[in-house]
């Protein structure tokens, strides 16, 4: 009942509030993306979804538009981040635009980060532990463990557990972690981990 009902009620509540509150400063983020690069202001990209269904995601964007399509631990990500990218990613405010993601259906605030399609280690290897069940979310068990810093394996796992699992009290935690995490940039890496 929580994870049908009181989970999307306040992904819904949560995404028109925060939209409301955030419709001035998100305004600004797209003008000085803007001034800043030639490109579009918004990032879509598409990602692997609940059933592993894939959709749309949509971010600032934080790069310039020469960058390669690939994850960003995947390429030298400091050399094609812009100067207001590494501020928007240092704070997360480049992921604000996952709100209206959320308005569509397509993810919660809290579930397993959605995955980009080409990495297809990662989406197996949840498929086959069935974290790919419940809507992916702007964060989730594995970004407040580690985000960057763990394995593919271990993404899967920490998935899984949530997806298996879905609660009220961790999804508080991670909220809590997420923020915390924000506040100290803990866990972001740009560079691929050997």
């Amino acid at each position: 009942m929580y994870e049908r009902i009181w989970k999307r009620a306040f992904d819904i509540l949560g995404a028109v509030f925060l939209l409301t509150l955030a419709c001035i400063p998100m305004l600004v983020v797209a003008l000085l993306i803007k001034l800043e690069s030639p490109g579009p202001v918004l990032f879509k990209q598409l990602r692997v979804g609940r059933h592993s269904k894939p959709f749309y995601l949509y971010k600032f964007r934080s790069m310039r538009v020469d960058t390669p399509e690939v994850a960003s631990y995947d390429l030298h990500g400091h050399n094609y981040v812009t100067f207001i990218g590494r501020i928007m990613r240092k704070t997360s405010v480049d992921e604000l635009p996952q709100l209206f993601n959320i308005l569509k259906g397509q993810m919660s605030f809290i579930g397993p980060r959605p995955v980009i399609v080409s990495e297809e280690e990662l989406v197996s290897e949840r498929r086959s532990r069935k974290a790919d069940r419940c809507l992916p979310g702007i964060s989730g068990w594995a970004q407040v463990n580690g985000r960057d810093r763990v394995t593919i394996l271990q993404k899967a796992m920490y998935d899984a557990e949530y997806a298996l699992d879905i609660n009220l009290w961790r999804d508080i935690k991670i909220l809590f972690l997420t923020i915390w995490n924000i506040l100290f940039a803990r866990g972001v890496v740009e560079e691929k981990i050997q």
